[in-house]
């Protein structure tokens, strides 16, 4: 078996979330952890008996000398993947497995000699790569491993019926087709418009490129004549692709011969790895070689068997919750399968057995089973909170669920995106969970029974549970499991909306954005797409002949901000109306996002994520709700199309006042900001006294509008180049601006000071509450991301704050809404603000929730002021 490192490791890279795996020292591993999850695998299926890794050294090779365009495309090597390589060859050495590579070649070419030289010596050859190239290497004695869309925990073998199969061409053809195709990857152009499909006919007809060619007149039509013109580009490819099998190599395949692993070095890098579950599947290899039983060498984190899964209905299901639940204490894991919204069935199980039942719209009442979902008996769910929705409309009350695996790695590691359950069985307990392939029209593997989805939820569970801190698993008991049902129903109710009246905004907008561009046009004298980052490069640039902005891979940018400094450098006409029309059209697209979704009833369900975030803030999809702007008259026609529903007698709106200024004072201490607040002063007037030396009647607006600006970005991290240019003045005022808030507010200084120092030493911030937050690239040699995490550092325990205290208040008003049985509803959470529709006669004893619920959220040293409105829409509730 030979196998190409670099590829596989890449692969893996982009499989595995970066964030997700760091080590104590800050350095990143994802590509280390799936590169040796595969080399496990394949030892335990495939036992090869000669074993070696093909590295490249750069991306240089003859090659390159002879095309210097080649791989020409590839950008940077990603900072999180440096050092990931010495590492895993580091690793790899530990277990025996030897590594090769060599000057001017690439690790392709060394798996092509190795591969002749196997398939000559009358060795069975394993080839695995995620190289296409590769496939040329393919015959009778030659196998290819190459991985899936989903990373490299699944390889597809193909031999040459595979490869025909799926190409159309033998093995050895294969490179005569990326000749004419052309390679993006290895920045190979290929033959303008000729596609897979012609390469294959013509390959077939001629039976190789060289005869393509020679044929080239035959061919007739627009891809003859690009033949026939660009033929260089074939024989240039093809020479380009074809891989070496004569590289003078350092070791013959006999001397590749697996070596034995060393333990006690596996145990010491495994450990600086921190890889504690690939450690014990790498003993138990080691065990397995040396004879020794593996029953005795097995261990907890050892891959198991799947339990058989039964299904149960009537007395049995009955007798089996009561006997495995332990009447209600002992949790289950609980999995609801559904096709089209329909609730087909339920899977359960424990850490040793499943059971699946059966379910239609037309069941009997499994009595047994309905009151144990409705009780508080624990139960342990993955992503929950969409099965909750859809059990909810098919009429299955669901309570007790005290565990999401989704939640809980999230909390543990904020920084990651969301795992689905095949992956966190794959990053965390090691083992592949069989899925069926999307692609394919006649799954070649069935999709799990929900029971056995179960039963990897309560190993994860476990899992889980040992690895969150006191602080983490508080967060997730007292806020984030008991907002799953909250937003459940939230997302369920959803919101009123009038859609005439989005319908004529929509119209006026899209009329004003083409009357804009008419106006834009006749200002440079011909029609362009407003929308061309190119196009508008050329006019900018070069037409108008502007100040360049800041460079960018396609010329120079064209975004929002880059654009507004250009105004404010070099007014013109043109750039007053290139920002009006991209305002209309950016309000025009998010008002078609809210049409788009509202369903038949008149009313928009948009979708919480819980885990939308690193800081614990909660993002809202499908539609975005939070991108709806508040401060332009458009923003709040938009807010005004959101109506308290039929039956309903208004809105009320609930939002914080300066929350995370407030927790500012608190976390900093500092007595000048929590005088302001306990005195209920007019914070940004009270600081603005105090740093411009007047009372606080004469502070201006403009001094108000500096002061406002340097309190919220200091939380940021913002610099005082990044307030002068936030507000158009010199940076030398700006530094002597930051100088004198810190001069009068000195324990904010020290704060901000400290909070990173202290999360350098401990890897993480924490908020009031507990919530961790890692930050390994503090310690980062990479100044791009430590100067990047430092900024994180400094505002993660402030808004990590915020969102538990919001989320905390909205876990109590849901408590006392239903504990008091009333009809209000809560509809909306956006930033730091809360929407509800009030019943008819709920008004006062709503507000009086609302209100108390949200300023007694938290205790600090200041007071959480909290401002209430009500009124027919959500603009006219604004408070």
């Amino acid at each position: 078996m030979i196998i190409d490192g670099h590829s596989l490791a890449f692969r893996a890279f982009y499989a595995l979330p970066v964030d997700s795996f760091q080590n104590r020292d800050g350095q990143h591993t994802n590509a280390i952890h799936g590169f040796l999850s595969m080399l496990i695998s394949l030892l335990q299926n495939e036992k090869p008996t000669h074993l070696a890794v093909a590295f490249d050294i750069s991306r240089y090779s003859f090659r390159t000398r002879e095309y210097p365009e080649y791989k020409g495309t590839r950008g940077e090597t990603p900072p999180e993947f440096v050092g990931q390589i010495p590492l895993l060859e580091e690793a790899l050495k530990a277990m025996g497995v030897q590594t090769l590579s060599k000057e001017d070649y690439e690790a392709d070419d060394i798996l092509a000699t190795l591969a002749n030289e196997g398939a000559t010596s009358g060795y069975r050859v394993l080839v695995v790569s995620g190289d296409r190239d590769a496939i040329q290497m393919v015959n009778d004695d030659v196998l290819l491993l190459y991985p899936n869309a989903r990373g490299v925990s699944e390889l597809k073998r193909y031999d040459r019926d595979a490869v025909f199969e799926r190409y159309g061409v033998e093995p050895h053809q294969y490179p005569d087709v990326a000749a004419l195709v052309g390679e993006t990857s290895d920045n190979l152009i290929g033959v303008d418009k000729v596609g897979e499909k012609t390469a294959v006919k013509w390959i077939n007809l001629y039976g190789s490129l060289d005869e393509v060619l020679a044929h080239a007149k035959e061919i007739k039509g627009v891809v003859g004549q690009n033949l026939r013109d660009q033929m260089d580009r074939a024989v240039r490819n093809r020479k380009l692709n074809h891989l070496l099998t004569d590289v003078e190599l350092p070791v013959k395949v006999a001397d590749l011969d697996r070596r034995p692993i060393d333990e006690a070095a596996v145990q010491e890098v495994f450990d600086r790895l921190q890889f504690k579950t690939l450690l014990q599947r790498v003993l138990k290899i080691a065990a397995t070689e040396r004879g020794d039983d593996p029953a005795t060498s097995s261990t907890p984190d050892s891959p198991r068997a799947v339990p058989v899964v039964r299904t149960m209905v009537d007395e049995e299901l009955a007798k089996w919750i009561e006997t495995n639940s332990v009447n209600g204490t002992r949790p289950l894991g609980l999995t609801i399968a559904s096709i089209d919204g329909a609730v087909t069935g339920l899977g359960l199980a424990t850490a040793t057995e499943t059971a699946f039942v059966p379910w239609a719209a037309d069941r009997p009442d499994y009595e047994a089973l309905t009151t144990w979902l409705g009780s508080d008996a624990p139960k342990l769910m993955h992503s929950a909170k969409a099965q909750l929705k859809i059990a909810g409309a098919n009429g299955l009350d669901i309570a007790g669920i005290t565990f999401d695996t989704m939640l809980a790695a999230w909390v543990l590691k904020p920084s990651g995106k969301p795992e689905e359950l095949e992956a966190q069985v794959y990053n965390y307990l090691g083992e592949t969970v069989e899925q069926s392939d999307p692609n394919q029209l006649v799954p070649e593997t069935e999709s799990l029974s929900p029971a056995t989805l179960s039963w990897y939820v309560v190993r994860l569970a476990h899992y889980l549970t040992e690895r969150l801190d006191e602080g983490s698993r508080g967060v997730l008991t007292d806020i984030e499991m008991p907002l799953v049902p909250v937003f459940a129903q939230m997302e369920r109710t959803g919101i009123a909306v009038n859609r005439q009246l989005l319908n004529d905004l929509s119209t006026s907008l899209n009329e004003t954005a083409s009357e804009v561009a008419r106006n834009a046009f006749d200002v440079i004298g011909r029609e362009i797409n407003l929308g061309s980052p190119k196009q508008l490069q050329e006019v900018l640039f070069t037409q108008l002949e502007m100040p360049k902005t800041r460079a960018n891979k396609t010329g120079y940018s064209t975004d929002a901000a880059s654009l507004a400094d250009l105004q404010e450098q070099a007014p013109h006409p043109f750039l007053d109306l290139l920002l009006k029309h991209r305002d209309a059209t950016k309000l025009a697209q998010i008002i078609t996002g809210i049409e788009k979704a509202i369903d038949a009833s008149g009313r928009v369900h948009t979708t919480y994520e819980q885990a939308g975030s690193s800081t614990g803030r909660i993002a809202s999809n499908d539609p975005n709700l939070q991108n709806v702007p508040i401060k332009t008259a458009t923003g709040r026609q938009i807010r005004s199309a959101f109506e308290a529903g039929a039956g309903y007698d208004t809105l009320l709106t609930a939002d914080y006042s300066q929350i995370e200024m407030r927790i500012m004072a608190h976390l900093s201490g500092d007595e000048g900001l929590i005088q302001a607040f306990n005195e209920g002063e007019d914070l940004h007037r009270f600081v603005g006294s105090r740093i411009f030396g007047v009372e606080p009647a004469d502070v201006t607006a403009e001094m108000r509008t500096k002061v406002k600006a340097m309190s919220y970005g200091l939380a940021y991290g913002l610099s005082a180049f990044g307030l002068s240019k936030q507000l158009r003045i010199e940076t030398s005022e700006a530094k002597a601006l930051m100088t004198d808030y810190f001069a009068r507010f000195g324990a904010v200084r020290d704060y901000l000071r400290n909070v990173v120092e202290q999360a350098r030493a401990d890897g993480y911030t924490t908020t009031i509450f507990g919530r961790r937050r890692p930050f390994g690239d503090l310690n980062s040699k990479n100044r791009v991301l430590r100067d990047n995490a430092e900024r994180q550092a400094l505002n993660s325990p402030i808004q990590g704050s915020a969102a538990d205290i919001l989320k905390i208040a909205m876990i109590r008003i849901d408590a006392d809404i239903r504990s008091e049985a009333l009809e209000s509803r809560m509809l909306l959470q956006v930033h730091d603000e809360l929407v509800f529709e009030i019943a008819n006669g709920e008004l006062e004893q709503m507000t009086t929730i609302v209100h108390q619920r949200m300023s007694g959220a938290a205790s600090l040293s200041v007071p959480l002021d909290v401002q209430l409105g009500t009124g027919h829409n959500w603009d006219s509730a604004a408070h």
